[in-house]
């Protein structure tokens, strides 16, 4: 399969790296008004809203993917259609994609196929998300990736005017989100929530909105869904595992 990546952006120069470095058949990376003459399969590397036009570009014949995670298959009309989405955030040529998950969908059984042979080549593991759950799918990926930076620096920013430094709630945080890996959210939440410490979460909110008053919403947005967390029934102990 002679794959081509039109665009060069970080995504786009990760990608045809490390599908280069696994032995796949590449072509030249494309520029803008790529064709996609002499690929079976072109990955378009671009701006979720430049995936039409690029699309519109090549020409009939290769199976066209995009890389996008909320974008459906429907710009890529005319074409065979598959989409790849690295479940990770690309930092350029020295990206490692091993271990991580990737989002794949096709308009045929051969795009599916297509999709997940470039996962397979990028140590990528698969899950298929259709077009009707894309937008729930990237609201999940959001959530855990740039929420959880703006929760951790909601905890800097109050512990700073306590004269804590940001590297003492490092292990805290990392500790948290390998338990929630392991034992799931029920089993790993932890603090006055789970203990039912009233006069403790009124003296928190108290303190918080005497010195970051901005964040007193988040901090009772997140107390109420914790309790919601801890409402919740328990798993049955096969599923649990």
């Amino acid at each position: 399969m002679r794959v081509q990546v039109v665009g060069a952006g970080r995504m786009g120069r990760a990608i045809d790296g490390a599908l280069r470095a696994a032995g796949a058949a590449m072509l030249p990376i494309g520029g803008r008004g790529a064709d996609g003459a002499g690929a079976d399969l072109v990955l378009l590397a671009v701006p979720d809203a430049a995936i039409a036009e690029a699309s519109a570009m090549i020409a009939p014949g290769p199976i066209v993917g995009h890389l996008s995670g909320i974008t459906t298959l429907a710009p890529l009309v005319g074409h065979e259609a598959c989409s790849v989405h690295p479940l990770l955030s690309a930092a350029g040529l020295h990206t490692r994609f091993e271990g991580a998950w990737a989002a794949i969908d096709g308009s045929t059984e051969r795009a599916v196929d297509a999709a997940a042979e470039v996962a397979r080549l990028l140590g990528l593991r698969v899950f298929r998300v259709r077009d009707e759950d894309r937008a729930a799918y990237h609201a999940s990926a959001s959530i855990a990736a740039n929420f959880l930076v703006v929760l951790a620096a909601t905890a800097e920013r109050v512990a700073a005017t306590a004269g804590v430094p940001r590297e003492a709630l490092i292990p805290l945080a990392e500790r948290s989100l390998a338990n929630w890996a392991r034992l799931g959210p029920a089993e790993a939440l932890t603090g006055p929530v789970v203990r039912g410490e009233n006069e403790t979460l009124a003296l928190q909110r108290a303190a918080i909105g005497e010195r970051d008053p901005a964040s007193v919403a988040l901090y009772d947005a997140m107390v109420d869904a914790s309790r919601r967390l801890l409402d919740q029934p328990a798993a049955p102990a096969e599923e649990a595992e």
